[in-house]
């Protein structure tokens, strides 16, 4: 099927040995929920979350002391050769990030934190607003130069819940605002000649997430700044109601070509993140981990027990990465519902099933009992002619 649209093309941001943006995949995330000074804790959570295919893990750092540790951290994973990238999740502590980022391969750091605290003033005329930002400009400066010397990569994340009261006062606690505190930051970091840098919206409210994502690519582009933007749900949830609200906010901005690195946060165990990080890219377009089932609701048309039908195909195909087959209830809407299938199984009569390749029907009325084998050699002789047409073609 050609497809609808194109990726928003940015700029590779290298964190350690894995690039974000540019040509690379759309990058899965975690982050760790462990006692930042527990060492072993972490690095067998960390560990845990590369095996289940995990490409960059955040570990809070939310003192010194804590940011220190991150060397310990590392140190372990190499003995465990695992050198997936870590990220420093700073907030409040600007020394803390100065540390890790001599240590880790990537700091987040959050613009609201970051700059002026509780200090009662929203009301700031255009010079005194000028000021703070140059004030929040010397601040991070020392930070920016650790990332430069160090190649350490910077996301800056925008939450909505941390506003700065001098944002809030002028843009209120909107979308707008949200994507006007990054830009800041951005061009903060641009003005000391620092391009290594990732941005984030983060919302528990989807319709907020989503809308500061869209503004804040549209002052992006404006500007002709192309880097690169990390998708999230904050505190999502948990079981269905946390993967609804992810899949829902990740997934409507991928598919406008929107972001290059998520991270799905549920109140659950880390490892549980990294399947639906998958599902949602797959489920997009994005990336490729399974076949591509799909299957028809059934109604009254359909003559044989479609709901196992299905059940068995997944268990029997899911492996087939790069395929979509098709599994559906009747002849009458199957064929034309599943013209972009590689393959198709349709009920035919009771008892029968059609095969279809590429639309059209190859082996009819074949026995229910033996039409996942016959699916599996059709699919099985397919390959192998295709891997033979291309020997041949090397040949020459």
């Amino acid at each position: 099927m050609e497809k609808i649209f194109s990726r928003r093309l940015t700029k590779e941001v290298k964190v350690g040995n894995v690039g974000i943006g540019g040509s690379n995949p759309v990058r899965i995330q975690s982050m760790t929920n462990t006692d930042t000074m527990n060492t072993d804790k972490t690095v067998q959570q960390v560990l845990r979350l590369a095996e289940v295919g995990c490409e960059l893990v955040r570990i809070t750092a939310s003192d010194t002391k804590s940011a220190n540790n991150l060397y310990n951290i590392k140190n372990e994973l190499y003995k465990h050769n695992c050198n997936i990238p870590l990220i420093a999740d700073i907030h409040f502590n600007p020394k803390a990030a100065e540390i890790a980022a001599k240590i880790v391969e990537k700091v987040r750091i959050n613009p609201g934190n970051y700059t002026d605290r509780n200090t009662g003033k929203f009301d700031y005329t255009d010079i005194e607003y000028a000021d703070e930002l140059k004030r929040t400009a010397d601040r991070l400066f020392p930070l920016i130069e650790i990332c430069k010397k160090h190649n350490t990569a910077m996301r800056i994340g925008t939450n909505h819940g941390s506003l700065s009261q001098r944002i809030i006062g002028r843009y209120g606690n909107t979308p707008i605002a949200m994507a006007h505190s990054a830009m800041e930051f951005v061009k903060i970091c641009n003005g000391f000649n620092y391009n290594q840098i990732v941005l984030s919206m983060k919302s528990s409210n989807v319709l907020v997430m989503s809308l500061s994502t869209r503004l804040l690519v549209e002052m992006l582009d404006k500007e002709n700044l192309n880097f690169p933007v990390h998708l999230g749900v904050t505190e999502a949830g948990e079981g269905e109601d946390g993967r609804i609200k992810s899949a829902t906010g990740i997934g409507s901005l991928l598919c406008l070509g929107i972001g290059d690195t998520i991270r799905v946060s549920l109140t659950e165990e880390p490892e549980d993140e990294i399947p639906v990080a998958k599902a949602i890219l797959q489920a997009t377009g994005c990336r490729t981990y399974k076949a591509d089932i799909i299957s028809c609701p059934s109604c009254g048309r359909t003559k044989y027990d479609i709901a196992t039908a299905v059940k068995k195909v997944k268990e029997r195909c899911s492996h087939l990465i790069g395929i979509k087959i098709a599994v559906m209830g009747c002849i009458v809407n199957g064929p034309g519902e599943m013209i972009d299938a590689d393959y198709g199984y349709i009920g035919s009569i009771e008892g029968k099933v059609h095969l279809y390749k590429k639309g059209k029907l190859t082996f009819p009325n074949v026995d229910e009992k033996k039409a996942i084998d016959v699916l599996l050699q059709m699919i099985e002789e397919d390959k192998a002619s295709s891997l033979q047409s291309a020997s041949h073609c090397s040949m020459y």
